[in-house]
């Protein structure tokens, strides 16, 4: 099975060594990236050197690939999806958050509609295949929570990650989409899913008050001190990359708060914020019978029964050992490698994406005109494709 990059990024790099892992017929031929940041990664799995081409017509037209993987800046996915999919590759993945508006969704319906439909694009959005989420879903299967009624929901990083994202190329909505959808985008698709439904009414709240000026460690009272530069994120921007965080010249936010209410009545209440010194990414969902809680990153499960408060499940350790995205990457890549080889069905589609990202995207409309948005017209247009 040949597999050649676009946009050779460390997170890409990490993701073909997991398949890698499920799949050791897999080969690594080629790339476009003018800095393949990832390169030295994909040597240590690859069994041959590498190609490097300049354009992504030049390397599909040269290499007959099985597999393209797309880890470009997001801005840059809708064309190299578009080129991926009017050539004969059989299977395009490609990473969150897949595009990053409304008219480049629309734009990739029409691309699906005629150029093999929604199943011959798949999807990085991990969580959907992590431990947790697993045990969540096999609490709903089993009606342990019964109906769903509403959920409270947060992802909060820390100011380190936070200063990368205010460093890096992410930081400009143009090229990301936004931070809600860049970096919130897993927990919509993954609370979407647990509903079963599509959101009916959005709105939402944030801007940026931790990354400015006056924040800076030496400025902040009343106990400044001195910047050791011990709050930098280890990860270093590269394409785009700057240097200033509290300066950051991009239109970035840094904290914001989202309501949702699904079709069938059923509420998400969601929080973010880039500047939480002890990081936690949790969720709890109330239902009819029962509740359900957990922490990603803290790592624990709890179920306790509406009727009586017993504790039905708890779960202190959820995939003990497990690492990549909560021990998500590993689930993801033996299910791919699994699809590859037999086909069926995955636990997320590039369908999923586009909703979960359309929900993003509407719900920073909705903060930019602080409305309430009605998303009725926007599932009449995406269904109109034929492909849900």
């Amino acid at each position: 099975m040949k597999v050649g990059f676009v946009g050779l990024g460390a997170r890409i790099a990490n993701v073909g060594s997991h398949f890698k892992a499920f799949r050791p017929d897999m080969e690594f031929v080629s790339y476009v990236d003018p800095t393949p940041a990832g390169l030295p990664h994909v040597r240590k799995y690859a069994d041959r050197e590498l190609k490097g081409y300049e354009t992504l017509e030049g390397m599909l037209k040269s290499e007959k690939l099985d597999l393209l993987m797309i880890g470009s800046p997001n801005h840059m996915h809708i064309e190299h999806l578009k080129t991926g999919l009017q050539s004969d590759v059989q299977h395009i993945f490609a990473e969150k958050p897949i595009v990053i508006s409304e008219a480049e969704t629309f734009e990739l319906l029409e691309l699906l509609k005629h150029h093999g439909g929604a199943k011959r694009v798949l999807v990085g959005l991990v969580l959907r295949y992590s431990p947790l989420y697993v045990a969540l879903r096999n609490s709903l299967d089993s009606g342990q929570i019964g109906k769903v009624v509403s959920i409270e929901a947060a992802e909060h990083i820390g100011p380190y990650h936070g200063s990368f994202f205010m460093r890096d190329w992410r930081r400009y909505s143009k090229y990301s989409g936004g931070f809600m959808l860049e970096k919130c985008f897993h927990d919509l698709d993954l609370y979407q899913g647990v509903v079963g439904q599509r959101p009916r009414f959005v709105s939402s709240f944030g801007g940026r008050k931790s990354f400015v000026p006056e924040n800076r460690p030496e400025n902040a009272a009343p106990f400044p001190a001195p910047d050791t530069g011990d709050r930098v994120d280890p990860f270093t921007p590269r394409w785009g990359g700057a240097n200033a965080d509290f300066e950051s010249d991009g239109d970035i936010i840094d904290y914001q708060t989202a309501l949702v209410e699904y079709e069938d009545g059923t509420n998400l209440c969601f929080h973010t914020n880039m500047f939480v010194p002890d990081e936690f990414r949790r969720f709890a969902v109330m239902g009819t019978r029962g509740m359900a809680e957990g922490d990603f990153i803290r790592n624990y499960y709890k179920v306790h029964d509406a009727f009586t408060s017993r504790c039905l499940v708890d779960m202190p350790q959820v995939g003990q050992g497990s690492t990549g995205h909560y021990g998500a990457d590993e689930g993801m890549a033996r299910d791919l490698a699994l699809y590859f080889e037999k086909g069926g069905d995955l636990p997320v589609s590039v369908l999923d994406a586009l909703e979960a990202g359309l929900t993003a995207i509407k719900l920073d409309e909705a903060r930019n005109s602080r409305s309430v948005i009605d998303m009725s017209e926007t599932w009449q247009k995406f269904d109109s494709y034929g492909l849900a």
